[in-house]
């Protein structure tokens, strides 16, 4: 795979990892973490979704396991150097099963779920 084919897909699991971390920013500043909490793992899965459609749609440079494992190890990784240990200083969130772990799981299978019924819609 090419470099400008990594970094599309990266791109793509990064805006993910945006619009994830704003959910959780602006609804911690409006509310509490708990419903916060609550919103994020709900709001996960459909930002992963809407962007493996796109990702799917338009470029599909890797197989749906591929893409699901990438966007979900691109989560947890700035997760841990970012929001861990920069932000909170802290990896007391990777304790928290509604915190990250629900979300995690729902974004890996999002993902291949849209991946798999892309591709099984083009065969």
């Amino acid at each position: 795979m090419n470099i400008r084919r990594v970094v599309i897909l990266l791109l793509h699991a990064f805006a993910g990892w945006l619009l994830c971390a704003a959910t959780m920013g602006i609804g911690m500043a409006l509310t509490t973490l708990d419903i916060a909490l609550v919103v994020h793992a709900i709001a996960a899965p459909l930002f992963f979704g809407a962007l493996s459609v796109l990702y799917f749609s338009r470029f599909n440079y890797t197989r749906p396991l591929a893409t699901a494992t990438v966007f979900v190890g691109f989560v947890m990784i700035v997760d841990f150097l970012v929001v861990g240990l920069l932000i909170n200083r802290s990896l007391s969130m990777f304790s928290s099963v509604l915190g990250t772990w629900i979300p995690f799981a729902l974004i890996f299978t999002s993902t291949l779920v849209v991946g798999l019924t892309i591709q099984s819609q083009r065969h």
